[in-house]
């Protein structure tokens, strides 16, 4: 009977345990209730008794799993183009395109980045988390930009403790509606996800805290109001930036789920882009820093609004 063994992210803070192991060891959420009933999973060595626990980053989880739901094997797809920025013996860069889901999971099983990323160098998918090999981070289906893939180990395990810590250096670019008030400022309300729609996430009392801050790049407005930022992460809750800017009023332009599509500006996807990414190499120390065009789709709606 295979073990699986995570350190859960900050992505799953405040998750319910079923859910999570349904996502670990890509399972129905049935099969993971099974698996609790049954005395496989475990928080922090404590033997999980109720499946609507509430896990914490940074806990420990350990899932006795039993052959027949094991996670599949992530299948090598050479067909998918990977722009690579970097790739050295433990970290390889990538620049993904708006679309790409980064791995597999519910309705994706194949056609992913990892399966891209396993196709060219095999031993990624060694590395970590089986269902997930070499994911230290994530980017949404719909947003572009630089993710970084441990391709060792010691690369992963070091990887996961800087973004753990929060010394990752991660700027997006986004195109939000309306005007803001300040040039500059933090957006700092805790996030969680939503009760009546779990795919969402929102602002929320019982949430996580999450902190994004901004610096207005350009305003526009004509043909309407809308301002491009640049925002960095000081937390890494999903779909961060597009709640925090949801929020306050000033939504990601193209972002149907929060309430960005909208007119004159249209945009088929959220006008987001993980533009830079810093981080210090596993091995060496030095300090690496990435940085990534707009891609073409975005630079179309700037010229509208220019």
């Amino acid at each position: 009977m295979p073990t699986r063994r995570e350190t859960l992210p900050d992505s799953l803070d405040a998750e319910r345990v079923d859910r999570v192991v349904a996502m670990v060891v890509g399972c129905s959420r049935a099969e993971a209730t099974s698996l609790i009933d049954d005395g496989a999973v475990s928080l922090d060595s404590a033997v999980v008794a109720t499946r609507s626990t509430k896990v914490r980053s940074g806990q420990v989880i350990v899932i006795e799993v039993p052959e027949a739901a094991a996670a599949p094997t992530i299948e090598p797809d050479s067909s998918l183009d990977l722009a690579v920025v970097h790739v050295d013996d433990d970290v390889i860069v990538v620049d993904k395109p708006a679309g790409l889901v980064v791995h597999p999971g519910s309705g994706n099983s194949t056609g992913t980045l990892v399966n891209a990323v396993v196709a060219r160098w095999p031993e990624v998918a060694a590395v970590g988390d089986p269902a997930r090999p070499g994911i230290v981070h994530r980017i949404d289906k719909g947003t572009s930009g630089l993710l970084v893939v441990a391709r060792s180990d010691a690369a992963y395990d070091s990887l996961v403790a800087q973004f753990g810590a929060r010394s990752v250096e991660r700027e997006y670019l986004a195109l939000c509606w309306g005007h803001l008030d300040s040039p500059a400022g933090m957006v700092d309300a805790p996030i969680g996800r939503s009760t009546s729609d779990p795919t969402r996430m929102t602002v929320t009392n019982t949430g996580r805290d999450a902190r994004t801050r901004y610096e207005v790049r350009e305003v526009f407005s004509d043909p309407t109001d809308a301002t491009l930022l640049a925002c960095r992460l000081e937390t890494g809750r999903t779909h961060q930036i597009r709640v925090h800017l949801a929020a306050i009023g000033n939504p990601i332009v193209g972002d149907r789920q929060y309430g960005g599509d909208r007119s004159p500006i249209p945009c088929e996807r959220p006008w987001l882009h993980a533009a830079a990414l810093g981080f210090e190499h596993p091995l060496t120390g030095e300090h690496l820093s990435f940085t990534s065009e707009l891609p073409a789709d975005l630079v179309e709606v700037l010229d509208r609004l220019r």
